[in-house]
């Protein structure tokens, strides 16, 4: 057996000793809590600036094994939530769900994403959530009518900076990408580009239709995008103009032609009169 002042004397001082081991622990949690949380975020707007707000969550057993009351407790807070802002919850197998909230125009986007995603705190919630990281999330949306067509614009700002292991004097000795892995989805019916530079790129998917941010944990995430939407004031009033016009049309079709009436036809034109 090597004597401990033997194995000191050999690899240096106590902290040094001490930092092989510390470094082993870290790697060996980094891998066992790779990917402990899956959370994608979709924004899907089906027409119109209607559509729904998804999001998927995903707990891996290795984070908590036996299914403890902290994850179920915590799946239960993101099932009520949803279902307060007239969601619908499906659970999915293992320790995940999918909440699904709609939305009718812009603003009622804005306000459901942002109370959705707000701190717990803030909501009243039972869970004991003073231990837990604050994330602050906010979603901001805006149009311009262009009479046929609407632009639209998104921005969205996701502050995942609390999500690292620190130590006490506050260096960050587990990178919070190794825990959780988050994704954001803008899925529009006429595509989208990204107008967040220099900031992070999302991958282009379906010819433009969906664009997909890989967020980045540890970080201060800030993302934009612009994309059009077809206009349903426009449009109806494009039509209805449209059928006022070919009622004159088919009722006065000489005025189209720049010919007045015939006295035959103003006369045939004026209802008999009964004496």
């Amino acid at each position: 057996m090597v004597q401990p002042i033997h194995w000191f004397r050999k690899h240096g001082s106590v902290s040094q000793a001490l930092q092989l081991p510390l470094l082993v622990i870290i790697l060996l949690v980094s891998l066992v809590l790779s990917g402990c949380v899956q959370c994608d975020i979709a924004i899907q707007f089906d027409h119109a600036s209607q559509g729904r707000i998804v999001q998927r969550v995903q707990v891996s057993e290795r984070l908590n094994p036996s299914g403890g009351a902290t994850t179920q407790q915590w799946l239960a807070e993101i099932e009520r939530r949803s279902r307060h802002l007239g969601g619908r919850v499906e659970r999915l197998p293992g320790q995940a769900l999918m909440v699904t909230i709609p939305f009718s125009n812009q603003h009622e986007l804005e306000a459901r994403f942002n109370e959705f995603f707000n701190p717990l705190e803030e909501r009243g919630s039972a869970l004991p959530v003073k231990d837990l990281p604050q994330v602050e999330s906010r979603l901001q949306a805006s149009r311009s009518n262009f009479l046929l067509v609407e632009r639209n614009w998104l921005q969205y700002d996701l502050d995942l900076r609390s999500l690292g292991i620190l130590s006490a004097r506050g260096d960050l000795i587990l990178s919070p990408g190794s825990l959780i892995d988050v994704e954001f989805r803008l899925n529009t019916p006429w595509g989208a580009r990204s107008a967040s530079y220099p900031s992070i790129q999302p991958e282009v998917r379906q010819g433009g239709k969906e664009l997909v941010w890989q967020l980045v944990p540890g970080e201060l995430n800030h993302l934009e995008a612009v994309f059009w939407l077809p206009s349903p004031l426009g449009i109806g009033a494009l039509v209805i103009a449209l059928l006022v016009i070919t009622g004159i049309y088919l009722r006065y079709p000489q005025r189209f032609y720049g010919k007045s009436p015939s006295p035959t036809q103003t006369a045939s034109s004026k209802p008999n009169v009964l004496t």
